[in-house]
């Protein structure tokens, strides 16, 4: 069986549910050893059962708890993969949450929204530095962000708007920073697809789909196949790019 990863260890944030479950157990497909985040003890069960179907595949799983909208937490997580596996070749930067409210909300929780940004921000690019550290020579980044960045498409989305532009400028100059080291930094931007996590928002969400040139929920696989191919060898030419896996959102 083709196992371009063999051998490699990846990183994926936000490993216990949604798609980076499903990206940690594609990862082991492929032959990597995963290592994967997640913040809380409720998610001890699912993180446990996400270890075991990475396991299944024949290679190493182990699951770290970390909240990432503590940035401080970042060189733990690093350090950790480090003693475990000695080495660190991707990261896939896939947790985050979602904060909806217009600009002009004067009723807002601004500590909700605090929080949305350490998560998806600071915490994110926390998370980069202390693996652009320790990351070996040809290591790939891949980063999970949105079009919500590029067009927002409906109102109260503007917190979520700047936090995806940014990780598109983030990877960006990222991409310049590690080039000479042959670390490869993308984004994947992913569409709208069925989780657990979205489903209290899934009758929002179905209109939307109407402005898709695809006009349906994108499947797990369908936005896990770009991902794969930018954390493999394959991608080496390719950096600070993004790939659009989103049925066609900015068309």
């Amino acid at each position: 069986m083709n196992k371009p990863l063999a051998g490699k260890v990846a990183l994926v944030t936000g490993g216990a549910r949604g798609l980076g479950a499903a990206t940690a157990k594609a990862l082991a497909a492929q032959g990597a050893n995963v290592a994967f985040t997640f913040v809380s003890p409720e998610s001890i069960p699912k993180a446990a059962a996400v270890v075991a179907e990475i396991e299944q595949q024949g290679v190493r799983g182990i699951s770290i708890q970390a909240d990432q909208a503590d940035a401080s937490k970042a060189s733990g997580v690093i350090q950790t993969i480090l003693d475990q596996f000695g080495k660190l070749d991707i990261v896939v930067n896939s947790a985050s949450i979602d904060r909806f409210g217009t600009a002009d909300d004067a009723t807002r929780d601004e500590a909700v929204f605090d929080h949305y940004w350490a998560v998806a921000s600071s915490g994110f690019r926390a998370i980069v530095r202390a693996a652009a550290r320790v990351m070996t020579e040809g290591g790939r980044f891949v980063f999970v962000g949105s079009n919500l960045g590029v067009r927002p498409g409906s109102p109260g989305l503007s917190d979520m708007a700047a936090i995806k532009a940014a990780i598109d400028g983030y990877a960006r100059g990222a991409a310049r920073d590690l080039a000479d080291r042959g670390i490869t930094v993308n984004v994947v931007h992913a569409g709208f697809m069925e989780t657990d996590i979205n489903a209290h928002m899934r009758d929002a969400i179905v209109p939307m789909l109407q402005g898709l040139c695809i006009k349906r929920f994108g499947r797990l696989e369908e936005v896990i196949a770009p991902i794969l191919f930018l954390a493999s060898p394959a991608a080496s030419y390719i950096t600070g790019t993004i790939i659009e896996a989103d049925g066609g959102y900015n068309v």
